[in-house]
């Protein structure tokens, strides 16, 4: 259920209920030959599928993220990291204060990590307020899929070849890890490094892992949604 198909009296009457709301925030940028949009798709889609199951309420996408390193690639659209923090703050600061007191924040874009300090900032200013944080990437039961089928998880490699995720035909096989001379590049440099996009590794594995992945996530997402202490 997203607040996209709501007017506002629904949502009020939602909140005589429940007081969760499920926040994506995701990324524009490359994904060698996924989608550009694949930062979002993936975390949003995991929020529809919790919907589905627990009724709780997704507020719309925030479909931009901070991703300066891909700015050589056209399509990538970078938010400065203080505009992001301070964008997602204002967004729960305006749930919370119609009466959203749990907030899980799903979020689908690594560089978006540094938004979790000012969270707990508000959670620490903000009487009541409850929030999860979950990088469905990072997740152990996903990183327990990969280890049992021996592939390794990368940006833009099979990890995130979803069906939803997939724009163009994949190339066949793997592409070896490029050598990083650096943990921190500027864009140019960055492009000359990644190539396609890709971090390497197989570009695409078969349906069946990828189900397990999702239902992995999901489970966590649940799980995290009861907001258990």
């Amino acid at each position: 259920m997203r607040i996209e198909d709501l007017n506002w009296m629904d949502v009020e009457e939602y909140l005589k209920h429940d007081d969760r709301l499920i926040l994506v925030i995701g990324a524009c940028e490359q994904h060698g030959y996924l989608s550009l949009m694949a930062d979002v798709k993936i975390p949003l889609a995991l929020a529809d599928a919790a919907s589905t199951r627990t009724g709780v309420l997704v507020a719309p996408p925030l479909n931009f993220g901070s991703s300066p390193y891909f700015l050589t690639y056209p399509g990538t659209i970078s938010l400065r990291l203080s505009t992001l923090v301070d964008a997602v703050e204002d967004i729960v600061r305006s749930a919370y204060g119609q009466g959203f007191k749990r907030i899980l924040v799903l979020n689908g874009h690594g560089g978006n990590g540094g938004v979790k300090a000012r969270l707990i900032e508000l959670a620490n200013e903000l009487a009541g307020l409850k929030m999860q944080w979950f990088a469905w990437w990072m997740a152990h039961s996903v990183e327990e899929v990969a280890i049992r089928h021996n592939i390794k998880p990368n940006h833009a490699n099979w990890l995130e070849a979803f069906p939803f995720t997939i724009v163009a035909d994949l190339p066949e096989g793997e592409k070896t890890p490029p050598v990083v001379p650096s943990d921190l590049m500027d864009a140019r440099t960055a492009r000359e490094v990644y190539g396609d996009g890709s971090f390497g590794g197989p570009y695409r594995v078969q349906d069946e892992i990828m189900q397990e992945i999702f239902d992995a996530a999901l489970k966590d997402v649940l799980q995290l949604l009861k907001f258990e202490s």
